[in-house]
Order: C-alpha cells, then sequence, then structure tokens
C-alpha cells in the first residue's frame, strides 16, 4: 500500500522524523519542538523571490525559486540524510503546506522514502498549540511553589523533577529568572511563540491524573507573557509556601546570581533601573555596596526593602489559596537537602 502524502498535527509522533523547510528565521521565531530545520531557501533567498515577485512577476519568481530549491535540497540529502535507512518516513513543513514543503516530499519520495507533508503546515501546528494552551491547563491539578525571592524555589523545582515528579518550569523555558535582575548570560530570551510551543508541548506530556508542580510566576517572565489560561489554572492550584531563613536566601540568590557577583558593573547597571521605585540616593548606596563587594548587605538590603514587599503584594493579591497554603521549611540548602524534600513531597501523591 503507498504511504499517504499528507498527515495531520495528530500524526506528528507516527514519522521517524520532521523536518521544518521553511527559513531560519521563520524557524527560530517557531516550530514543532522535535522538528530540524532543512530550509530550502534560506532568509536572503526567500527575500530575493519574493522581490521578484512582487516586482517583476511570478514566473520569473518560480523560475528562479525552482533552481534554488532544487540545489539547496540537494545538498541537505548529500549533508544530512544520505544515511537514513531505507524504511525512513519523515513528516515535512512549511509556512502552510505548499510549494516549499511539497518540493522537499516529492524528492524523497522518489528516492523511495516515504515522505509527507503536514497538512496546513506551521498555521495547522500553530492553531493547534493556540487551542491546547486554552484547554490543556485545566485538566491538570496544580502544586504551587510560593515564597520569598531566593528561598530556592527554582532549586526545589528542579529536584522534584529530578526525583520524577511533573514540573513545569517557566523560567527555565522562558530563559529569564523573573525579576529585573533575570537576564540569563549568554541565554537570550526565545520568540514568544516557541515559549509557547514549548509550554504546550510539555503539558501535552503530563498525566492528568498526576500532580504538576510549578513556581508562582507573574503573568509576565522577562519579556515572555504566560498564556492567560495557564496562569489563571495556576493561581487556583494548591499553594505551597517554600520557607527559608534570610542567611540561606543571600547565599542562594549570590550563587544563582553569580554572574553579577564577579562583574559589580553590570549589577550597578540593572540597580539604576529600580530609581524610580527607591529614588537616587538609596540606588546610589546600593551601587557603593555592589562596587565594595559587599554581596551579603547589598542583598540583604534588596530582599528587605524591594523584592520582599513586592512579593508579598502580588502573591496574596494573585493566588487565592495561599492563606491555606501549606509551610514548606528548608532544612538546608545543599543539594542534597533539597533533593530529600523533592523525595518527601513526591511521596505524598
Amino acid at each position: 500500500m503507498r504511504a499517504p502524502l499528507t498527515a495531520n498535527v495528530a500524526q506528528l509522533a507516527g514519522f521517524d522524523e520532521v523536518i521544518d523547510v521553511r527559513s531560519p528565521a521563520e524557524f527560530a521565531q517557531d516550530r514543532i519542538p522535535s522538528a530540524c530545520n532543512l530550509p530550502v531557501l534560506d532568509d536572503a533567498e526567500r527575500a530575493r523571490v519574493g522581490t521578484l515577485y512582487k516586482q517583476v512577476s511570478a514566473f520569473e519568481a518560480r523560475k528562479v525559486g525552482a533552481a534554488l530549491v532544487a540545489r539547496n535540497i540537494a545538498a541537505h540529502i548529500e549533508r544530512e540524510l544520505l544515511d537514513r535507512p531505507k524504511n525512513w518516513r519523515p513528516l515535512v513543513y512549511c509556512w502552510r503546506g505548499g510549494k516549499r514543503s511539497a518540493s522537499m516530499a516529492h524528492v524523497l519520495r522518489e528516492i523511495g522514502w516515504a515522505a509527507a507533508s503536514l497538512e496546513g503546515g506551521y498555521r495547522a501546528y500553530r492553531r493547534v498549540v493556540i487551542e491546547e494552551l486554552e484547554n490543556l491547563p485545566a485538566q491538570f491539578r496544580w502544586r504551587v511553589l510560593c515564597g520569598r525571592t531566593g528561598s530556592g524555589k527554582s532549586h526545589l523545582l528542579r529536584a522534584l523533577e529530578a526525583a520524577g515528579a511533573q514540573v513545569l518550569d517557566l523560567e527555565a523555558l522562558a530563559c529569564h529568572r523573573g525579576s529585573i535582575l533575570g537576564d540569563l548570560p549568554d541565554s537570550p530570551q526565545p520568540a514568544q511563540r516557541w515559549f509557547e510551543s514549548r509550554v504546550r508541548h510539555r503539558l501535552a506530556g503530563f498525566d492528568a491524573m498526576l500532580p504538576v508542580f510549578v513556581e508562582s510566576e507573574s503573568r509576565r517572565i522577562g519579556r515572555i507573557s504566560v498564556p492567560e489560561a495557564l496562569i489563571e489554572s495556576m493561581r487556583n492550584g494548591e499553594c505551597l509556601s517554600v520557607e527559608a531563613a534570610v542567611p540561606q536566601r543571600v547565599a542562594l540568590l549570590k550563587e544563582e546570581y553569580a554572574h553579577l557577583v564577579a562583574d559589580p558593573e553590570i549589577l550597578v547597571g540593572k540597580l539604576a533601573l529600580l530609581t524610580s521605585l527607591h529614588g537616587r540616593e538609596r540606588i546610589a548606596a546600593w551601587q557603593a555596596l555592589a562596587r565594595a563587594g559587599r554581596m551579603d548587605d547589598l542583598v540583604g538590603a534588596l530582599l528587605d526593602i524591594h523584592y520582599d514587599p513586592t512579593y508579598g503584594r502580588s502573591t496574596r493579591r494573585n493566588f487565592s489559596r495561599l492563606d491555606t497554603a501549606r509551610g514548606v521549611p528548608l532544612t538546608g540548602i545543599a543539594h542534597d537537602d533539597f533533593a530529600d524534600l523533592a523525595r518527601q513531597l513526591v511521596a505524598e501523591d
């Protein structure tokens, strides 16, 4: 029986590999999480063909585009695909399931591989992401880690995942720690759509019979927005209040923000962003502490004056079950301490 020429988003798991033939810029904005990028037109080539289409004619654009596409497909086969076995089943997609994916899939089928094109292309996949981000969050039992800044919530999330719990680490997916100091060195934030695809991919893999652990995030993590249905489901979840002493919190924050401790001038610049909230005199005093290397004093002041009041107001306003939260005290801040606490929480379910 001849293999089908097309498949839909629900059939993705039935293929050995997913190939995104859009340009690298399109791929960077968003893609199916399992896809590799083998563009039949790169960014410059796509712009060139588009300009010909608009300024000259569709016929001239198709001639130039066909030559470019043929060369690129040949190069991908030679460089990337020659080791694929005869029974390999790839799924190919482009923006809307048009000529780019059809061209690649046709050549692969002529070789003898059971290649198919994704019906509707990336746009069909994106519609599924939007729909599932609206519907999936309400299906899960959320356990929300609340706690003041530096109380080890992110450490505990990682320990929970290592212990086998279902964890949605939004800060990891957003490549940001969620505060004004939260940029990660050498890890720029993803595009909004790519963040949403990664969240949907995680949710789709969860078992609705088991709880999902998440941190008490705000609606924005850096420049990324958390999907509305997800934030509402989280805010209705069971709250666990992670409790740590101030010296523990200072130590954890110095560890998490080691790049700022190592380069105080970066920290000085970020502190300036708080001037409208705390005034120039206080910011200057904090900047002096940073330059003097008095990080314990600086972090303690930031917690007392900036982070704790802000977090307290925000969390009590947004998480309806915080008043009934069970306390989860840290006995220590070593790796084994978090691992032991995570195992205790997992055992409860």
